[in-house]
């Protein structure tokens, strides 16, 4: 009778399996400001299962006697294992009062996935980016992670 206990803890033990996959997320952000130039950036990346995703994105701008110069950028990847989905994109959008960059990635494996943004501005004298990445795994919590960086510029 002391295998009952047992074969119930080998069911508990083979049903929680799917929870053991990992999954994670992380994100990081850095920016600084000095005598009206200023850079800022931040980038993140995703895994869950046998997916993962990362972005990043950057910018910068200095004035000077000339004038104003900036610039912005961003890159995202993905990617998952055999029969799964991965896509990314990088947009930029400009206008002669903005630069803003978005960086997009995720990838899916039936109910895993992972996935990451940053999206990245600069206006008016203020640099910002900000970073969400996230990975979920059927059957627990998603795991979640947010980094934003604002940076003055004057």
């Amino acid at each position: 009778m002391k295998a009952l206990p047992l074969v119930a803890a080998a069911f508990v033990l083979l049903a929680a399996s799917p929870l053991a996959l990992a999954q994670s997320a992380s994100t990081v952000g850095a920016g600084s400001a000095s005598d009206g130039s200023g850079t800022v950036g931040s980038g993140g990346s995703a895994a869950a299962g046998g997916t993962s995703a990362s972005t990043l994105g950057m910018g910068g701008t200095s004035t000077g006697p000339s004038g104003t110069s900036s610039t912005i950028g961003g890159a995202g990847s993905a990617a998952t294992s055999d029969g799964g989905k991965a896509t990314s994109s990088n947009k930029v959008h400009e206008n002669p009062n903005m630069l803003k960059d978005q960086a997009k990635a995720k990838a899916q494996d039936g109910g895993t996935f992972s996935k990451s943004m940053t999206n990245t501005k600069i206006k008016d004298g203020e640099l910002d980016s900000r970073t969400k990445s996230m990975s979920h795994v059927p059957g627990g919590p998603p795991v979640k992670s947010t980094t934003t960086e604002s940076v003055p510029v004057k």
